[in-house]
């Protein structure tokens, strides 16, 4: 695979996991969004859309409780993604090769929160010596090369050197073990689904997602407008309750 798509995702993992100021990091890990720009990159926005799009459903209902990830969901995207695309993989198949990089993520976020330990105890010292600068660089600077030094060079070179590798695999894989990845493929977003349903968790919010699904089923809307629709309903319920408590937005 070219240099360049290389480079792109291993620095699109490296800045969308460091959380800068906890902004758009949480749209940026998302393979739904990742897969665009790579797709461009590669030539096929389509069909980088489509892996993408199913990638996501694995992690539409992931919660992180207490900050710990169950799963890298942009790990997942920034090496599936590429590597499917090259491979020639559908999605179903490209959704099975996502989910062990996403496992593979939580073990180096955990490597990284070890280490940056580290940086606390010495932001510590820094504190008791009124160096706000020396806080600043354990804060940020130092974080961030630890990030980078983790998260850049796998990502790259996996993207790098990794599609040929995978391509001759695939190869040699007899076609009833890819027949059984492609239905187990077609699972996990079930899954995924399951899980959304499970966070929703009260019954009077499950209507709203019926509605939701069979709008989009039987008249076909397609994803904007759904958004659109659920947005406005969302604003109505939240006007009338105003309304009903005598407040004012």
């Amino acid at each position: 695979m070219s240099f360049g798509i290389a480079l792109f995702t291993g620095l699109w993992y490296w800045l969308g996991q460091s959380k800068i100021g906890y902004t758009f990091h949480a749209v940026i890990c998302q393979p739904i969004v990742m897969a665009f720009p790579i797709g461009l990159i590669m030539g096929d926005v389509p069909t980088a859309m489509k892996i993408g799009a199913s990638i996501e459903m694995i992690y539409l209902g992931m919660v992180a409780a207490g900050a710990n990830i169950p799963a890298d969901e942009c790990l997942a995207g920034v090496i599936a993604i590429p590597i499917a695309l090259k491979a020639g993989m559908d999605p179903e198949t490209a959704v099975v090769l996502a989910v062990p990089f996403g496992i593979l993520g939580v073990f180096v976020d955990q490597l990284r929160r070890t280490i940056n330990a580290v940086f606390a105890h010495k932001a510590d010292e820094y504190a008791l010596e009124g160096d706000v600068k020396g806080i600043e660089r354990c804060a940020i600077l130092y974080p961030m090369l630890l990030g980078f030094l983790l998260r850049f060079p796998p990502v790259f070179l996996a993207n790098l050197y990794g599609p040929e590798l995978v391509q001759s695999i695939m190869a040699a894989i007899p076609e009833w073990i890819l027949h059984g990845l492609s239905v187990a493929g077609g699972l996990l977003p079930a899954l995924g689904f399951a899980i959304t349903i499970f966070v929703i968790g009260k019954k009077n919010l499950m209507p709203f997602f019926i509605i939701g699904f069979f709008l989009v089923q039987y008249f076909e809307i397609n994803i904007m407008a759904a958004a659109i629709f659920g947005t406005c309903i969302a604003l109505l319920i939240v006007l009338m309750r105003n309304e009903e408590r005598g407040e004012n937005i």
